[in-house]
């Protein structure tokens, strides 16, 4: 998989979490020289494995059971309300970056997967992107109000494999799915009916947009 294919031109801050990762190189780790690359306590293993120096290590460590020998460390207090990996992010937002790409945040503890997806609504609520992998699964958030643009997302037409959307929040309002086997013309979506998973490429461009509310698109399928 490209990652170019899922950050914008803009530089990108990759978060390194301490959730499963069968291997950052095999996930499509790829950072460039622009780029900006963060630990979040347990995700400093993975980096160094891949021979990867981040620039920044936070966390509480409870997980990697000490505190790193590096010069740019955030210490956390373990009894805290965010997660080392939503500061990792408040972190890296706080120093200029939009794009945001996040390994070993999927699959593991099942909290810690759904505070991680809430981070990409975070993201997204805030102008600004963030794509969750594991290597096979890539998931995103799009949002749009009464003061935004519709929330958009494009998805190319070499694209093979499944793409569900979710509403999260009450209610998505025009919502519109063009480029799939199923699809939606300004449609609306609640949270508490999964009216869009399981839908599927068909070889075509696939566009997805909100007119008001927030979704959660997952993918499952390699992406050039």
């Amino acid at each position: 998989m490209k990652i170019n294919s899922k950050k914008e031109k803009e530089p990108c801050c990759w978060i390194v979490g301490a959730g499963p990762c069968s291997g950052l190189m095999d996930e499509g780790f790829s950072p460039e020289e622009d780029d900006y690359i963060i630990a979040a306590d347990g995700g400093l293993r993975y980096l160094e494995a891949a021979g990867v120096r981040p620039d920044m290590v936070v966390g509480d460590f409870d997980t990697l059971g000490f505190e790193p020998a590096h010069d740019n460390v955030v210490r956390l207090q373990v009894m805290k309300d965010w997660t080392d990996t939503f500061v990792a992010m408040e972190k890296g937002a706080e120093r200029g970056y939009r794009n945001f790409v996040f390994h070993g945040c999927l699959g593991g503890k099942l909290e810690h997967t759904i505070a991680n997806l809430q981070h990409l609504v975070w993201l997204a609520r805030r102008g600004m992107t963030g794509w969750m992998t594991d290597g096979r699964v890539w998931v995103t958030a799009i949002f749009s109000d009464d003061c935004a643009k519709s929330g958009r997302l494009t998805l190319s037409a070499r694209d093979r494999g499944m793409v569900s959307v979710f509403c999260m929040g009450d209610t998505a309002r025009g919502v519109t799915l063009k480029g799939l086997k199923y699809t939606l013309d300004d449609a609306q979506l609640t949270g508490s009916f999964p009216l869009g998973v399981s839908n599927e490429f068909i070889g075509e461009q696939a566009d997805i947009e909100v007119k008001k509310g927030c979704l959660l698109v997952m993918t499952s399928c390699q992406i050039d």
